[in-house]
């Protein structure tokens, strides 16, 4: 790799100068290297998935935009489905936080609260129950009642509801697929639906919505940030946890 120039000096030959150039590219690499493991040690860069349950998807996308301007190097893909499949995804190890309504049994997990999740029940603004001070639960069962799938906290919390001021009495019920859905099938008088106040904020706002007034609504819940108790977070994960939870629900929909 050496030869003795014209000088008497030591040289590189050709092979030399290739071998010299790949170990300067080396050493740049492993700087980098270096100072890429540092940033993810102490959560600077990273990638974290945030599972959402659907009914967030109102407000998630604004969340995630605002985690990125305050983390820019810190990569965040947001996960959303149906409860069912948020507690499926965190059991799989699919996503490294969720943020849900009642935290699950299983898995294990530790959560923390992140702000109100109020429910209410929706009527287009001309129904016979609109406006009314005091509706008598027998005249809400008559109406047909539209839930989500099977597996969503929503017509969970809508079936509690109904079988408890019911108690018992089966009602009529559509089941449809999203909250979208549901909005525009109340908007053109298809039914009621029980649903979350964050998911209604405009139509609210607009009038193309009313709230029916029954004692025991709107339902208070909460919104809750969690992880896996039996799985460590990673530095970056650790970061969007603790800023979420600083934020005390300032990105939640306010009516």
């Amino acid at each position: 790799m050496l030869r003795r120039g014209p000088s008497a000096k030591m040289e590189l030959t050709p092979e030399g100068e290739v071998v010299l150039q790949t170990i300067r590219r080396i050493e740049v690499e492993l700087d980098a290297c270096m100072r890429s493991v540092a940033e993810l040690r102490d959560g600077r860069s990273g990638f974290v998935q945030l599972g959402v349950v659907s009914t967030g998807k109102y407000f998630a996308p604004g969340l995630v935009a605002t985690l990125k301007r305050e983390f820019p190097e810190i990569r965040i893909d947001l996960v959303v489905g149906n409860r069912e499949q948020t507690i499926a995804a965190l059991e799989s190890r699919q996503i490294q936080l969720a943020i849900m309504g009642r935290p699950p049994r299983v898995p294990a997990n530790s959560s923390v609260l992140i702000g109100p999740h109020p429910h209410v029940l929706i009527a287009p603004p001309d129904h016979r129950l609109s406006g009314k001070a005091r509706i008598d639960p027998e005249e809400l069962l008559e109406e047909t009642f539209i839930a989500r799938e099977e597996g969503s906290g929503t017509r969970i919390l809508m079936t509690r509801f109904l079988d408890r001021i019911g108690d018992g009495r089966t009602y009529d019920m559509i089941t449809m697929s999203s909250n979208e859905t549901i909005k525009q099938a109340v908007i053109a008088g298809l039914g009621v639906a029980l649903i979350s106040q964050h998911t209604v904020v405009e139509e609210l706002h607009s009038g193309r919505i009313v709230k029916l007034d029954l004692p025991g609504l709107p339902i208070e819940r909460a919104w809750y940030l969690l992880n896996r108790e039996d799985t460590p977070l990673t530095p970056a994960a650790e970061r969007i946890r603790a800023h979420v939870s600083q934020m005390d629900g300032s990105f939640l929909p306010q009516l």
